[in-house]
């Protein structure tokens, strides 16, 4: 093989990973740790308004403020039907935990966290680095599958073709994709078990510990995962789904930054293309609820077919979470 053939193929593999690097997070909501600069920290607009370590962004919600990620929340803040309130410093969720600073690592040490869930798949952790954790601490693997969407972004990025990219994400394409996406939440069962391993993690956690989950965006299955508790909770939808659609606002000035780095790169013309990937919707989580309506008749029928959460199950966690 000539050099320049070698110099060519160095080259073409080079645009791969760095696109399998990129999409492959984007795919699942994320700002790639390898491909792209670091995400920035917590928007001004957030950490200045935070008071020991955390800070409100709109009602209930509490967001943790680290320099290394950007989505990390409390769940806890919301009333329920019945007048309770969620606990705060039970239950966090989160995105990537990789990139986490020496003072987020301080920061992580003072929620008292005895369990961290870590829902990405293999090639999530590959590109993005494992969870950087405090001492004693280290994370559950637990990946719930994201239906082949990394392969196929990651193919049409590689590309660098204006025309194959729009092909393959433009119109409804990239949504429809997504959509896909939570379909399978539900539908696999494989993702359900995932599930219900970390519902009964939560029922089961210490009075004296809190759990996080998360993946790598902390919007998707992290979003889901959140939503169904505060559900089980009886918090009510319009409130679980506010939370569920807070990762946009959080997450707007990290995903701008990945789109920028994509253009910037050569990689894509029209990293607008992503967006859909990127965000979460209101038609991403009714995919998932009409799957679980189609599969289980209701939200209770997932609670207990699906999630194993018997009423038992669900009493213990509202022992654990209310206040």
């Amino acid at each position: 093989m000539s050099r320049m053939s070698r110099t060519s193929r160095t080259s073409r593999n080079r645009v791969r990973l760095a696109a399998g690097a990129a999409v492959g997070a984007l795919a699942l909501g994320a700002l790639p740790g390898t491909a792209l600069a670091d995400a920035p920290s917590a928007p001004a607009s957030y950490s200045s308004a935070y008071g020991h370590g955390h800070g409100q962004h709109g009602e209930g919600i509490r967001q943790i403020p680290l320099q290394g990620a950007v989505n990390v929340r409390d769940v806890g803040g919301y009333r329920t039907y019945g007048g309770d309130r969620v606990r705060y410093g039970t239950v966090y969720r989160a995105d990537a935990l990789g990139k986490l600073t020496d003072p987020d690592l301080a920061t992580l040490a003072g929620l008292r966290l005895g369990k961290v869930i870590d829902y990405r798949v293999p090639v999530e952790v590959q590109y993005d680095g494992p969870d950087r954790l405090p001492a004693g601490l280290s994370a559950t693997a637990r990946p719930v599958d994201d239906s082949g969407l990394y392969g196929q972004m990651a193919a049409a990025i590689a590309t660098r073709d204006p025309v194959k990219q729009e092909a393959a994400l433009g119109g409804t394409k990239g949504s429809d994709l997504m959509k896909r996406v939570y379909g399978t939440l539900i539908s696999d069962p494989a993702n359900t078990a995932q599930f219900a391993k970390t519902f009964q993690d939560v029922a089961r956690s210490s009075s004296r510990s809190a759990v996080l989950f998360h993946c790598t965006s902390g919007k998707d299955r992290t979003g889901w995962t959140a939503y169904v508790l505060l559900r089980a909770l009886g918090v009510p939808e319009q409130t679980a789904r506010r939370d569920y659609l807070a990762s946009n606002t959080i997450r707007a000035a990290a995903d701008k930054k990945v789109r920028d780095g994509l253009k910037q790169a050569g990689l894509m013309q029209n990293p607008d293309l992503l967006i859909p990937l990127q965000e979460v919707r209101d038609e991403y989580l009714d995919t998932a609820l009409a799957e679980v309506r189609k599969r289980y008749g209701s939200l209770h029928g997932y609670l207990r077919k699906g999630l194993g959460l018997d009423h038992r199950a669900v009493a213990r966690l509202q022992d654990r979470l209310l206040g």
